[in-house]
């Protein structure tokens, strides 16, 4: 019987209930084959789950945000709020539009919950807590995150309503767009690493890598803001424009299912930002004792979800035309840049450097971009400034 090591318990009790099936008279290979089911179905679990107290912080942070108390009548501070909704949405009617393509309708929402939580699976909680540690686990994110954007077209395609359609071809316009500088930067960790594996970019970071390319990491998060779909960028669902977007057509808990991959991709999102930018599980004692990686990285996680809500709850929604300008104009721009410069400064850097000693090179090398950046911005406006002042003036003059 295998022993059983508090400081290690989830990989004790998955070694546990191996050993107790191979005692039952089940083959090995049968046996690996239960363990990766059971182990999949607690992180789908989880993900399933992490959402409703996602819901609620947002709520209750995004109250005192705006100076009212939130969810305060279901349970306890509201907390029971969120299992209201759930019987609420439950007991609603199912409709499904007259011409719509029932198969595509109701299998979209499903995919697009499939796509998010199909990440988890190499996003590591610990040194020795991950679905699979891949060596293209970064590219693996990226490709399986992309589906989502698939089913959203599905979800608006399918409904047979102009005004689903139209939110559902935005995602053309701005999930797809906006992937372009969001796997850019991500090359920067990659570089910084040396690997695209999940686990050894986080074991590789002796030192943050948001020290040593702060844009990079700023620029990710942005993106993927807007990959999500949130404020400011939820053009997806502008209500004074296209009445709610793809999914207005969605009724009862195909409909909560839409809200629960939105909610969870951005958690999962924030899950990312910490593993890539933040160390991940790496904190004091974290590889003598796994459970403590697995707290260290929930609190990253959680204070990037509260990042998120802060911008969520404070920067009002933009015009499409100002956010596919800010994409191809600016972001992909900045992010290309950016990689050019890590990659030259990373190359020049002499090998017996220590890596804090790295990190603040690359770090004066991001202050130096986000500079010029600020000049060139400046000469932008400078020039635009001037244009105006000229059409006033022949305005005036005719």
């Amino acid at each position: 019987m295998p022993e059983i090591k508090i400081s290690n318990l989830l990989v004790s009790l998955y070694d546990l209930l191996g050993w107790a099936l191979l005692e039952l008279g089940l083959s090995a290979s049968l046996v690996s084959i239960v363990q990766k089911f059971i182990a999949a179905f607690a992180l789908a679990n989880f993900c399933l789950l992490t959402p409703l107290l996602t819901i609620w912080l947002e709520r209750k942070v995004s109250a005192r945000f705006q100076d009212r108390l939130g969810p305060n009548r279901v349970g306890p501070y509201g907390l029971f709020q969120g299992f209201a909704d759930i019987v609420k949405l439950i007991s609603k009617e199912d409709i499904v539009p007259a011409g719509a393509d029932k198969v595509v309708f109701n299998i979209g929402p499903v995919v697009a919950v499939m796509s998010v939580i199909g990440i988890w699976a190499v996003i590591p909680f610990a040194s020795n807590m991950i679905g699979t540690d891949i060596n293209v686990g970064i590219l693996y994110s990226v490709a399986v995150g992309a589906i989502g954007t698939l089913a959203i077209m599905m979800g608006g395609w399918a409904s047979n309503n102009k005004y689903a359609l139209l939110g559902a071809f935005r995602t053309v316009s701005q999930l797809v767009s906006y992937e372009a500088p969001m796997i850019i930067t991500l090359l920067i960790p990659t570089l910084m690493a040396g690997s695209m594996s999940m686990n050894t970019i986080v074991q590789e970071q002796e030192v943050w890598f948001i020290v040593g390319a702060p844009i990079a990491g700023l620029l990710f998060l942005v993106t993927s803001i807007a990959e999500v779909g949130r404020a400011p960028f939820d053009l997806l669902e502008a209500e004074s424009e296209i009445v709610a977007g793809f999914h207005v057509e969605y009724t009862g808990m195909k409909f909560g299912v839409w809200m629960l991959a939105e909610f969870l991709h951005a958690f999962t999102i924030c899950a990312l930002v910490a593993v890539v930018f933040l160390g991940g599980w790496r904190g004091p004692w974290a590889e003598e004792y796994p459970l403590l990686g697995v707290v260290y990285f929930l609190m990253k996680t959680y204070a990037v979800s509260m990042l998120m809500l802060w911008i969520r709850v404070t920067v009002p929604r933009i015009r499409i035309d100002q956010m596919n300008d800010l994409n191809w104009k600016f972001l992909v721009p900045l992010s290309l840049v950016i990689l050019v410069v890590t990659a030259l400064v990373n190359k020049a850097i002499p090998l017996d450097y220590s890596a804090w000693s790295r990190s603040i090179v690359l770090f004066l090398a991001n202050v130096v971009v986000f500079a010029g950046t600020l000049l060139v911005l400046r000469a932008v406006s400078r020039k635009k400034q001037a244009q105006q002042s000229d059409l006033q003036a022949q305005y005036k003059s005719a």
